[in-house]
C-alpha cells in the first residue's frame, strides 16, 4: 500500500510539473485556456489557443484556493455588460458607443444591428474586438491578452435578411480571476457540438433573453441548461421576456433580484445552485 501511494505521489508530481511546463512555454507562443481544460473534442476541432486535456489535471490541484479574487460585473444596458478584473483591466461587450466611465480596455461588438456596435469606437480602447470578419464570410478571430484578462472568440451564425449569414456573431469568453465567463451576442441558432467544444467550461454566463429577435426561450434555456454555468446574467429584454425565460429553466435554477445592477463574482463564491441574478433596471 505504502509503494502505492507513493507512486500516486509522485505521479501527480510529475503531472503537475508537466502542466506547468506547457503552460509556461505556451505562454511564448500563443495564450492557455484554462476554460478550454477538456478531454479532446475530435481532429475536426481546432482551438485558437492551447488548452490541457482534462484527464492530464491532477485532481488535487483543481480549485485549490481557499479565497480567490473577485470579478465585478456590471449591467448597463441593452447587451452591455462591464467586467473588472481584480487588476482593473475592464471589458464593455457589444459596445455601441455609449459613454462608459472608465473607458474600456476592452470593447466586443456584433453587427446584428447598431445597438450592439459602432463604427466610430472611442480612439483610446486599447482592443476593439468585432464578432465578425471584414470579408463577411470567413471567421473572426481574437485571442488578446490585456493585463490579468484574457479575451477570445467562438463565431457562430447570424440571421440577416430572413436568410443565415455564416459567422456574422461571435461568442466571446472572458478569462480571469480563474472564472470563465461568456457573452452569447446576439445569438440566432442552436449550437452544435463543435461550439460547446470551443466554448469550454463557463461559470458565468451572460444571456439575451428577448424570447425572439435573438434565439428562442425554449433553445435559450436548452442550450443553458447543456453549459450550466453558476451565474446566469440576462440582458436584450423585451417586454416580460426575464420572467418567461426564468420560467423556461424549471426548479433546478434560483433567482436573485439584485438591488443595484453589479454583482461581485469569485471562483470561491460562486453559487452551489445556478442562479439568474437579475439586475435592478430589469426588474
Amino acid at each position: 500500500m505504502h509503494k502505492v501511494l507513493k507512486w500516486l505521489s509522485n505521479t501527480l508530481l510529475v503531472l503537475s510539473l508537466n502542466l506547468f511546463s506547457l503552460s509556461t512555454h505556451a505562454q511564448d507562443a500563443v495564450p492557455v485556456s484554462k476554460c478550454l481544460a477538456m478531454v479532446d473534442a475530435g481532429p475536426e476541432i481546432q482551438p485558437r489557443v492551447m488548452f490541457v486535456k482534462a484527464e492530464a489535471l491532477p485532481i488535487p490541484f483543481i480549485r485549490a484556493q481557499a479565497t480567490a479574487p473577485e470579478v465585478l460585473l456590471t449591467y448597463v444596458d441593452h447587451a452591455v455588460w462591464q467586467i473588472t478584473s481584480p487588476g482593473g483591466v475592464t471589458a464593455a461587450t457589444d459596445y455601441y458607443g455609449l459613454p462608459l466611465t472608465p473607458v474600456p480596455d476592452i470593447a466586443t461588438m456584433n453587427n446584428a444591428h447598431r445597438t450592439h456596435w459602432t463604427p466610430a469606437p472611442d480612439l483610446s480602447i486599447k482592443h476593439v474586438l468585432k464578432g465578425w470578419s471584414n470579408d463577411g464570410i470567413s471567421e473572426a478571430q481574437h485571442a488578446v491578452v490585456e493585463g490579468d484578462m484574457f479575451v477570445r472568440n467562438v463565431p457562430t451564425d447570424i440571421r440577416s435578411g430572413g436568410e443565415m449569414r455564416r459567422n456574422g456573431n461571435s461568442i466571446f469568453i472572458f478569462e480571469v480571476a480563474d472564472l470563465c465567463i461568456g457573452h452569447l451576442g446576439h445569438l440566432h441558432h442552436a449550437l452544435e457540438d463543435r461550439h460547446y467544444a470551443q466554448i469550454g467550461r463557463l461559470d458565468v454566463i451572460m444571456v439575451p433573453v428577448d424570447g425572439g429577435l435573438t434565439l428562442s426561450h425554449a433553445g435559450m434555456s436548452e442550450l443553458v441548461k447543456r453549459l450550466r454555468p453558476s451565474v446566469l446574467l440576462p440582458m436584450h429584454l423585451r417586454g416580460n421576456s426575464v420572467q418567461s425565460f426564468i420560467s423556461m429553466l424549471g426548479d433546478g435554477f434560483a433567482v436573485d433580484y439584485l438591488t443595484g445592477n453589479s454583482l461581485t463574482v469569485s471562483l470561491t463564491n460562486l453559487p452551489k445552485t445556478p442562479t439568474v441574478f437579475v439586475p435592478a433596471s430589469l426588474n
